[in-house]
């Protein structure tokens, strides 16, 4: 996010800018846990990163249990979908936040994911319910690390 603190590095073999304290690499990926209708109707109400209102933003690394891995990635969508309703988290702070997740966890970084997330300032609390929503859900309890990292830039 230009303008802000911290750096963020998102594709392998990008070198952190000088100066940086950390970086981070992740790819973005196929979608998974996903019925293509799902992604069509995330898709169709989801506005691009990089919008000129858009000046809050959010980077939220995190890690998975040894527990989460082991399950099957069908059982996986199910705590996704039909335990946590991710989906319909989702989908209830769209267009407002954006958002895109980087895989890390085959890189040897770690985290597992880069969760990028950006807002106008005004949908802070917007923003902070999505988070309440998401840490409150099924899908969470394997979560064993994350840090909530908040950036904003200048006009």
């Amino acid at each position: 996010m230009a303008g802000a603190s911290g750096a963020l590095c998102v594709r392998a073999g990008d070198a952190p800018p000088p100066g940086a304290k950390a970086a981070s690499v992740g790819i973005a990926s196929n979608v998974r846990y996903a019925t293509r209708q799902e992604v069509t109707d995330l898709r169709s109400v989801q506005e691009p990163l990089g919008r000129r209102h858009a000046r809050s933003a959010a980077l939220i690394p995190i890690s998975k249990s040894a527990e989460w891995w082991a399950v099957a990635q069908n059982e996986r969508r199910a705590i996704f979908q039909e335990q946590s309703r991710r989906h319909s988290i989702g989908t209830r702070y769209l267009p407002e936040i954006a958002r895109k997740l980087y895989h890390s966890r085959d890189l040897g970084q770690p985290f597992d994911f880069l969760t990028w997330f950006e807002f106008a300032p005004e949908h802070e609390m917007m923003f902070n319910d999505l988070l309440k929503a998401l840490r409150a859900s099924k899908e969470w309890t394997y979560v064993t690390r994350e840090i909530d990292i908040r950036l904003s830039r200048e006009e």
